[in-house]
């Protein structure tokens, strides 16, 4: 049998996922990180993207989109707070798409009263979520 850790994802809304995995790998906020049973413990902020959870005896990876949040590794358990969690096979395409659009729109108005900050960060979150969508679509075919 292979070695398990615990982990949980969550997000203000709802628990997205709860049980066993053999390894978690999601984006840090210096790279992709990879987190298997015994890792040491940490804390990181992770950046808007696909979170992919391998679990036993089962083939395909769960994937769930994160917008961002902190990362905890403690001995036996992984805990991921995202400000916001999407299960991969509950993406809409064409609703991140629109945002993409949006947020581009947003950052090329020379609109003073425009949040800029802020359209960059939903240009980012509507970019991870499309490559998390063909991710999926990948794993899919």
């Amino acid at each position: 049998m292979a070695m398990t850790v615990h982990v949980d994802i969550v997000s203000a809304e709802e628990q997205i996922f709860s049980g066993l995995a053999e390894f978690v790998a999601l984006p840090g906020e210096s790279g992709e990180l990879g987190i298997l049973p015994g890792h040491m413990p940490l804390m990181t902020r992770i950046k808007p993207g696909a979170v992919r959870v391998k679990i036993p005896n089962r083939e395909e990876e769960e994937l769930i989109f994160v917008a961002g949040g902190i990362l905890e590794v403690q001995p036996g358990l992984v805990t991921v707070l995202a400000d916001t969690a999407i299960r991969g096979k509950d993406l809409d395409e064409a609703k991140a798409l629109e945002a993409k659009r949006k947020a581009e729109d947003n950052l090329a108005s020379k609109s003073a009263h425009i949040d800029y900050a802020k359209a960059q960060a939903e240009l980012a979150a509507a970019i991870a979520q499309i490559h998390a969508i063909e991710r999926l679509r990948k794993h899919t075919h």
